[in-house]
């Protein structure tokens, strides 16, 4: 069970500041693992200033601390967001009871917040906007899964109306959604940025993965995403910093970072009062309705060249004798296991061509490597938080493709934990961490009596046949998850239910 660490928030927050600057704090004070095996809950008179696209915002990025999850309660600010999508019935309340305490307690104030901003490449290299004011750059970009709302669009919008970005700086928008692109051009909003320079783009993910807007070579790049490990933007030698929307706007402004308390002074600019409409632009014209299952189960998938089949699952062996292919540090990301870019993205359909990038960024020869280990499959050796940032299931599936058979860290982030359970890879943790050193790359290792260990209570013992060496690992899953590591991934297990519910419906008497 992780611990569960309680956030209280007191206060409001300072003009200027916003809910990204609250999750940049927390990344500030714990860094990228700080919230491992443990689950976030915020608490406290502070919340009624946060919208519940701004609790989006801090739970985004909860992702970056290491956190199995980030929990806000159900209240009025929830409610109040539902109505506006026409779901009001939807709303339940859900809220922590009065004498609940936690493993952790920890206060934020957030009248103390100021504008923050996380240099490059983690997220958790965070300090004061006004310690790196000055900085040219070449490029902002708003938008991603970070600072979806309508509100953080907007409040760009309103510190450009009437004003024209740097020349030397490529303004660039990325709508979250239809839905916001049709309410940010309702509000004026749209004209606003366009007129002051903006590049607007389609709906998605676009430069937070590097499909588009790769920056210039080592030249600084200002985004409100979540994430901005190195070469995440599709520029291997990238300079990406991450901060919020008002920060972002200031800069583009301005062509150098800025505080953007120092250009709203220097501007003449109270904070702007945003008036967001109280019901969202909702078109559910496009959406169709699935098909009754007896005709959908007529249909058959449509693929082309580019699009493989999963790998087939195999069952986890009860004993493994396989080479370590790698051995990396703490803090490895997904985009580092399973690298983004407009080289790679093209083939998230295609998993034997993308499994050819896996590790490339750390290890050109890992994936030839892989292969060539393939009939007796591999280990990797991690460090603390191990797979920490884009949730990817794909830096499992490609790994598994190449004959991944088991991952030992001394931690793991918890999204990447649960993707290599779900495809059959066994994820262990060292019992002491100290014993990370008694491994090396190249290295063979030996573990034995596998089901025992992953469907029971005995924590394996790993053999190291190069050194002559052993040592203790442990593993987290629960139940559910034992049965289909044990099965060899998430599929085969739900296939197994299947075809075992069908056998016996098929034999029992019909009343």
């Amino acid at each position: 069970m992780p611990e569960v660490w309680g956030i209280r928030l007191e206060g409001e927050l300072p003009e200027w500041c916003s809910a990204k600057d609250i999750i940049l704090e927390m990344l500030r004070r714990h860094d990228v693992d700080g919230g491992v095996n443990r689950i976030i809950e915020y608490h406290g008179p502070g919340l009624t200033s946060l919208t519940a696209m701004d609790r989006h915002v801090i739970a985004n990025m909860g992702a970056e601390l290491g956190a199995t999850s980030t929990v806000f309660p159900s209240d009025d600010a929830v409610r109040t967001f539902l109505r506006a999508e026409g779901r009001d019935d939807d709303w339940v309340e859900l809220r922590a009871d009065d004498d609940a305490d936690y493993d952790i307690d920890e206060t934020i104030d957030l009248a103390e917040i100021e504008p923050l901003i996380a240099r490059p490449s983690s997220p958790g290299n965070v300090v004061p906007v006004r310690e790196v004011a000055g900085e040219p750059i070449a490029q902002v970009v708003i938008g991603s899964s970070a600072n979806p709302g309508l509100r953080d669009f907007a409040i760009a919008a309103a510190m450009v109306d009437g004003r024209q970005t740097s020349p030397e700086v490529s303004f660039d928008v990325n709508p979250t959604s239809r839905e916001i692109l049709e309410d940010l051009t309702r509000m004026g909003a749209t004209t606003s940025l366009i007129s002051s320079g903006a590049r607007l783009h389609q709906a998605g993910c676009m430069g937070c993965i590097g499909m588009g807007q790769a920056p210039a070579t080592e030249h600084n790049s200002l985004r409100t995403m979540p994430r901005n490990f190195p070469g995440r933007s599709g520029t291997k030698e990238d300079r990406v910093w991450l901060c919020s929307p008002e920060t972002a706007a200031a800069s583009a402004l301005t062509g150098a970072i800025t505080d953007p308390r120092q250009w709203a002074e220097d501007a003449g600019m109270s904070y702007p009062s945003l008036q967001l409409p109280e019901h969202s632009s909702i078109n559910t014209a496009m959406l169709v309705p699935p098909l009754p299952p007896e005709q959908a189960q007529q249909i058959q998938p449509v693929k082309g060249p580019n699009i493989s089949r999963l790998p087939d699952p195999e069952p986890l062996l009860d004993q493994l004798e396989a080479p370590v292919l790698l051995k990396v540090e703490d803090n490895i990301s997904t985009d580092e296991i399973s690298p983004a870019g407009a080289r790679a993205l093209p083939y998230r359909s295609n998993i034997p061509k993308l499994a050819e990038f896996s590790f490339t960024q750390v290890d050109e020869s890992y994936p030839r490597r892989a292969d060539e280990a393939r009939s007796t499959g591999h280990i990797i050796v991690g460090g603390r938080n191990y797979g920490q940032g884009s949730s990817r299931e794909h830096a499992a599936i490609a790994l598994r493709y190449l004959g991944l058979r088991v991952v030992i860290a001394k931690s793991f982030a918890r999204i990447h934990w649960q993707n290599l359970a779900n495809f059959g890879v066994l994820a262990l943790e060292f019992v002491d961490a100290g014993d990370y050193e008694l491994v090396e790359q190249g290295d063979t290792l030996k573990l034995v009596d596998l089901h025992q260990a992953v469907g029971g209570s005995d924590p394996p013992t790993v053999e190291n046949l190069s050194q002559k060496t052993s040592f203790e690992v442990r593993h987290r899953l629960s139940p559910r998850q034992a049965e289909y590591v044990l099965a060899g991934g998430l599929i085969p297990q739900v296939a197994q239910e299947n075809t075992e519910g069908a056998a016996q419906a098929a034999t029992e008497p019909r009343l």
